[in-house]
């Protein structure tokens, strides 16, 4: 099947989202689903049948030319929009110049680059960094230094938390029981606590389980993600801070989907005013290339030659794709996330007042959780939304996250915003003025 190239005319961020024009899916689509299902693992459980052809923006356009207003950003990746063209250009330059040299063995302009960048923008100093390839191979790199620079192997996570589907990472996630099932066992010494809930690892934990002095890392989101987009009480995360603090306990920062400016700030944990010993970034690093950092005290990040690294992990073309990023963000693209961010909660509350099935709308600039009486009706707002044009994307037990890219606009905000609307009325849950 060739790809359609007719609406190639269309500049996406002039034409209007959602715009549909087949079926869904598209006859196109059909034809690659059915190739994908031939030659493909099962593991991959996709959501919906989108069959992206292009995007640009907050837009992406299907095979068959139907057009969706991206609401997810392919899980909080593509943060300064699809095909941002400084993006691009940055790619295409650092394309036509070296693709590939590995990093572990030899010295890259591109690599050194994005680490100042990096460590200029972390609240950790000083730092030193570890670039990889996705965020669950920045979880397993913290694991490893945390035991490394401890002596110590227990490590600590969260129940709600996901960081990532590799052995280490996985003995780490805890949000859905299915990550895990068949694949043990996992990785020993590790304990989970509620999330947000203050005296559980000294109460319980420590006196019953393990203790402290053989804890190596606490590993916590800032924000909840697949958990569901949770934020944590005030005053957790530094309570947190003091009592790695009090134990010589590396304290974690998971940051692969709150970070890079999703929040309003470069790093979630910035809006609880805590430094965290070790900064993990992905997903919106590179805007949709495979790029990886762990961001750690420089004391900390103390391993000798060959202790840890990677054959592709910063990547030339990627580090290009992340300088881009940083700068955009930087120049306007957090502070975006905020103003919008803002609007749509606003406006989400509004629906709530509205829509008895919304059982609470929390969150921090762009990423926003939505919170439903159950799985079934979280899912089923996903789907009809997705009939409608708008690519939402469900999460913890019944929420739908709201993560579009960074670039989004109010006019885009109030469009999804009476997709929902009109969704939850169809759906019959509408409050009797």
């Amino acid at each position: 099947m060739t790809p359609n190239t007719a609406p190639l005319a269309v500049d996406l961020l002039d034409a209007p989202a959602p715009n549909l024009v087949t079926e869904l899916p598209g006859p196109r689509a059909r034809a690659l689903i059915e190739r994908d299902r031939r030659v493909t693992s099962p593991s991959m459980g996709r959501v919906y049948p989108l069959v992206p052809g292009r995007g640009k923006g907050c837009v992406i356009e299907d095979v068959d030319g139907n057009r969706f207003l991206d609401f997810n950003a392919g899980i909080a990746v593509t943060s300064t929009g699809h095909c941002h063209p400084r993006v691009v250009e940055a790619i295409e330059r650092q394309s036509n110049t070296l693709l590939h040299y590995c990093s572990s063995d030899w010295y890259i302009p591109a690599y050194v680059d994005l680490c100042e960048r990096l460590v200029a923008s972390s609240p950790i100093a000083p730092a030193r960094v570890f670039l990889g390839n996705s965020g669950t191979e920045a979880v397993e790199a913290a694991i490893k230094l945390a035991r490394h620079a401890t002596g110590r192997t227990n490590v600590i996570a969260f129940l709600g938390s996901f960081h990532g589907r590799s052995l280490g990472s996985l003995s780490l996630t805890a949000s859905k029981a299915r990550y895990r099932g068949g694949f043990g066992p996992l990785l020993p010494g590790v304990y989970h606590a509620p999330y947000g809930e203050a005296g559980y690892i000294k109460n319980v934990i420590f006196r019953h389980l393990t203790p402290p002095e053989d804890v190596a890392a606490i590993v916590v989101e800032p924000i909840q993600g697949e958990g569901g987009y949770l934020v944590p009480p005030a005053g957790w995360l530094e309570e947190l801070r003091e009592l790695c603090d009090e134990h010589g306990i590396v304290l974690v920062a998971d940051e692969v989907q709150s970070g890079v400016g999703r929040t309003g700030k470069m790093w979630a944990i910035e809006h609880d005013g805590v430094v965290p010993d070790v900064i993990l970034a992905g997903k919106g690093l590179a805007s949709g290339l495979p790029l990886s950092a762990v961001i750690a005290r420089a004391d900390l990040m103390s391993w000798g030659a060959g202790k840890h690294g990677s054959t592709f992990g910063g990547n030339p073309v990627a580090c290009a794709a992340a300088l881009a990023t940083l700068d955009l963000v930087e120049s306007g693209m957090a502070a975006n996330a905020t103003t919008v961010g803002d609007h749509l909660m606003q406006r989400l509350r509004e629906l709530a007042s509205r829509h008895r099935n919304i059982r609470d709308v929390r969150g921090r600039g762009l990423m926003i959780g939505v919170e439903f009486p159950t799985h079934d009706d979280a899912e089923a707002l996903e789907q009809a939304c997705f009939r409608r044009g708008l690519l939402v994307l469900t999460c913890g037990e019944s929420s739908v996250r709201i993560a579009p890219p960074l670039v989004v606009t109010i006019e885009q905000a109030d469009v999804a915003i009476q997709i929902l609307d009109d969704v939850l009325t169809e759906l019959g849950d509408a409050v009797a003025q």
